[in-house]
């Protein structure tokens, strides 16, 4: 079963509402790039797990209401697409979802500018809360914004930096993937009139499971074939980020020497010969193991909330995540 459905959530709606956003724009022409960019953007698919945490976060408030929860759901896709965008454009990589990447198809100069809008675009949205009891909206808007930029400026200045430590790059994690989570549980719930208490637990749990989530993608891209990935395995590597499989396989002294020779000028046959070196040793389970520690203590959280009929929504986010093909 999908998550939207095991979640009760229509995926159709959350469209709609995320092309709103920039239908209703009267700056902005139906027909101009900026609008189609957008719009097939959205239109080219996505699991929507940012905007169905804003909704499940709502689910434990005792006044949800549906117009602005879906708004806010809305705002953190934006945010999210406005970040996939970016990294394409980065990493250089010519394809995402299927499709040729947005920078491929109408240049670097009008992919940022589109990336751009679509950010600056959720801080005019959330405007409208901008009551002093209301300001949880700016979370999203303004600090998870900066979080995310951090998060790529920390994988950007450590390519092929070898001597990253786990906690730098943990850290670098919780900002780029897990605080966007953790924080679309919270601002759901609050926007529902949830105590700080449920708040802090579900970003909590949220933070947990986003930790996991990007764990599981590193995991990923050493064991799924290039077909599933849709760019070939270990391309991480290729494009010098030290992940976490990485970092493990270097606690391996024989394993460190080869793998500190991988650099922007090394062979195919050179990153090849590293990256099967690394799905060979113990790393990828030992990247398992953490990623399945975060699980538990999400599961932890879980039962901290049992309370709530809402809590079986956590269930079903925690199965989806720890099913995650790997």
């Amino acid at each position: 079963m999908k998550l939207d459905e095991a979640l009760n959530i229509s995926l159709r709606a959350i469209d709609r509402e995320i092309e709103n956003i920039v239908k209703f724009d009267k700056d902005v022409p139906r027909a101009s790039t900026l609008a189609k960019s957008i719009v097939d953007l959205v239109r080219s698919g996505g699991k929507r797990i940012r905007p169905l945490m804003v909704i499940v976060g709502s689910r434990f408030g005792p006044s949800p209401d549906k117009s602005k929860v879906s708004r806010l759901a809305a705002a953190a896709e934006f945010i999210h697409a406005a970040s996939l965008i970016h990294d394409d454009i980065i990493d250089d990589s010519p394809v995402r979802r299927g499709q040729k990447a947005l920078h491929v198809k109408i240049g670097v100069s009008g992919a940022l500018h589109v990336g751009n809008y679509m950010s600056a675009r959720v801080i005019e949205l959330v405007s409208s809360y901008s009551a002093e009891r209301e300001r949880y909206a700016y979370d999203l808007s303004s600090l998870v914004t900066t979080q995310l930029c951090l998060g790529e400026y920390q994988q950007l200045s450590h390519l092929y930096d070898y001597n990253i430590t786990t906690q730098q790059y943990l850290e670098k994690s919780k900002n780029k993937t897990a605080q966007l989570i953790a924080t679309c549980l919270s601002i759901g719930a609050k926007s529902a009139g949830a105590s700080e208490e449920v708040s802090s637990l579900l970003y909590s749990f949220g933070e947990k499971l986003g930790m996991s989530f990007q764990i599981r993608d590193d995991i990923l891209d050493f064991t799924q074939s290039s077909d599933k990935l849709g760019k070939p395995a270990g391309s991480d590597l290729r494009h010098g980020q030290v992940t976490l499989p990485v970092l493990y396989a270097l606690q391996d002294p024989e394993l460190a020497t080869s793998i500190r020779t991988i650099s922007a000028d090394s062979s195919t046959e050179e990153l090849n010969a590293v990256i099967s070196d690394i799905q060979n040793s113990d790393a990828l389970e030992r990247a398992e193991n953490l990623s399945k520690q975060y699980l538990d203590e999400a599961q932890d959280i879980i039962d901290q909330l049992q309370d709530y009929p809402a809590h079986r929504d956590l269930q079903a986010l925690l199965h989806y995540f720890g099913g995650r093909e790997s």
